[in-house]
């Protein structure tokens, strides 16, 4: 099937095929014919299935339609959990709607000029991509109108409400119209959820055609164990130094963490940036830009700030900080093994956190890979997680501690906190010796 056999406009097609798509994924080979006909969906995807063509392309087609009401408000809303996700929604909306008449789109987000927004609200406009939050701002400021909203979108709306959003979100939905087609997009249908999507819709048709197992079983999971942060340091900068990794995403538990993790890879000669909630919208988007461009190859992220982060170059997940919850380890491996690219996922764990390499391959059902690299052995050997698929599966690949031995075969140091030992050549040329194998950790070690 191909994208011509859904239905679409010919000037959708034509922004699809420039786009560089040929072939629909599987979830937009269900939810366009369905959207296009106008029912109300429950969409339980994956990131990296394709969902914001499945949803953006017959919101957009529903534009090619004379509109029942007059005025300056929205005809497609879509909500979003974070800034980053609203703003390549709103991209997508502009490049998917080239091939048709002008579309005229703004986002909505918080972190983002007010003046900028108040202007783009002051003209009639076709689509607003919005976070709850800033969107009912302006709600609250009568500053938009959003009886004119003929397609409602809810994006990973599961994020939405694990943050909060649910009262924002009800409040945002009782001001557009009942007659409303509404698609809810979620990597779950089931819990709060489902009671939100039975409030919301009106006979939907579900469809679970994408489970985050087939992302998964693109990338490479594995586990190295740590004896402590130095170690953990030790680990990092063996794995960034391996040829086969093009850009990375570092997971680090807190903001302090991302911003010092970051800056002694800098430090260490590798080409970092931090990724976090206190970044002004202008850092953020800079940032955001260089990872796309290229210039930048490792970003050191927290949870929230990298929900919406889709670059193709991104071959390696790190958990520097193994996630506390097994849901948010399926959301940070889905940075990478996107688009039918496979990938590579690395977590660094504690001999005290094996609980938490069990409850993450129980929720998968996919075993993690237990691996070592050659003279960063951890002094105490690791026991297996106790989930144990029907075939093997643990235990070190064939030739991967070998490839990293030649460069780390010293062992390891006596460093404290988060980021690479130092010393040694890194990808931009020396790094500073020594730097950390002495002296106090960092303030947010310690507080740990």
């Amino acid at each position: 099937m191909s994208f011509s056999d859904l239905g679409l406009d010919a000037g959708l097609l034509s922004a699809v095929s420039a786009a560089g798509y040929t072939d629909p994924t599987p979830v937009q080979r269900e939810a366009i014919p369905a959207a296009l006909s106008g029912v109300d969906l429950l969409v339980s995807s994956h990131t990296g299935s394709g969902k914001t063509a499945a949803f953006m392309l017959p919101a957009l087609q529903r534009l090619l339609q004379p509109s029942a009401t007059r005025g300056r408000g929205p005809r497609v809303l879509v909500l979003t959990p974070t800034r980053e996700l609203a703003l390549q929604v709103n991209k997508a909306a502009l490049d998917y709607g080239r091939g048709l008449r002008q579309v005229r789109t703004a986002a909505l987000v918080g972190g983002s000029s007010y003046a900028l927004q108040l202007r783009a609200l002051e003209r009639p406009l076709d689509v607003v991509v919005a976070t709850p939050g800033r969107l009912i701002d302006h709600i609250e400021r009568g500053r938009i109108d959003l009886s004119r909203v003929e397609v409602l979108i809810l994006d990973e709306a599961d994020r939405m409400l694990d943050m909060g959003f649910v009262d924002d979100v009800e409040t945002i939905v009782s001001r557009t119209p009942a007659t409303r087609q509404t698609m809810l997009f979620s990597a779950t249908l089931e819990g709060v959820v489902g009671d939100l999507a039975r409030r919301l819709t009106r006979d939907a048709r579900r469809i679970e055609v994408a489970t985050s197992g087939e992302q998964q079983a693109k990338v490479e999971q594995i586990v190295l164990y740590a004896d402590d942060l130095a170690h953990k340091s030790k680990l990092l900068d063996a794995l960034l130094r391996d040829p086969s990794m093009t850009q990375c995403v570092v997971f680090a538990a807190t903001k302090m963490a991302a911003e010092q993790i970051s800056l002694q890879l800098e430090e260490s000669g590798f080409s970092a940036a931090p990724l976090h909630g206190d970044m002004h919208q202008g850092q953020r988007n800079r940032t955001l830009r260089g990872l796309r461009e290229g210039r930048t190859r490792v970003l050191v992220a927290t949870d929230v700030a990298a929900r919406g982060i889709d670059v193709a170059g991104i071959s390696h997940v790190i958990n520097f900080d193994s996630p506390r919850q097994a849901e948010d380890y399926v959301h940070r491996i889905g940075r990478t093994g996107r688009a039918g690219r496979t990938g590579t996922a690395v977590t660094l764990m504690g001999h005290h956190e094996r609980h938490r390499a069990r409850d993450i391959e129980r929720y998968t059902g996919q075993p993690l890979r237990i691996e070592t690299i050659a003279g960063l052995e951890p002094r105490r050997r690791p026991a297996k997680p106790a989930w144990v698929p029907g075939k093997p599966g643990h235990g070190a690949r064939p030739g991967y501690s070998a490839k990293h031995g030649a460069d780390h075969g010293a062992g390891r140091g006596d460093g404290y906190g988060h980021g690479p030992a130092r010393g040694g050549a890194g990808p931009r040329g020396p790094g500073r010796p020594g730097a950390s194998a002495q002296g106090r950790p960092p303030a947010h070690a310690r507080a740990r």
